[in-house]
């Protein structure tokens, strides 16, 4: 008999715990070099475009609420994942928007 593959749950709760183990910075860094080529893609369209990004006013409302439950100490397990899930997806967008400032102030030098 062959090994068995571990289920996919577990590889992501060994990678998720691998990324709680890093400090904000290092993540943050992490995520800057992976998304740096994405950024030099932008033409100078898509950079405002991307300055513009903005969570619907649904999602901003959900966000505010869990993080309030966050500083209450009140998050289940499963409002921590999630707002760890838009924390993530906020800095992602975060480091594109810089990336996109970047272009267009480079092109107003130019």
């Amino acid at each position: 008999m062959g090994v068995q593959p571990r289920p996919q749950h577990y590889r992501t709760s060994r990678i998720d715990a691998r990324i709680e183990e890093m400090s904000d910075s290092d993540v943050q860094h992490i995520l800057e070099r992976i998304l740096d080529p994405v950024g030099r893609c932008l033409t100078p369209e898509a950079a405002r475009q991307v300055l513009q990004l903005r969570a619907d006013a649904q999602a901003q409302a959900r966000i505010d609420e869990l993080a309030d439950r966050n500083t209450a100490g009140m998050l289940s397990a499963g409002e921590r994942a999630e707002y760890e899930a838009y924390i993530a997806a906020s800095s992602v967008i975060a480091i594109l928007q810089i990336n996109a400032q970047q272009i267009l102030t480079a092109q107003h030098a130019a």
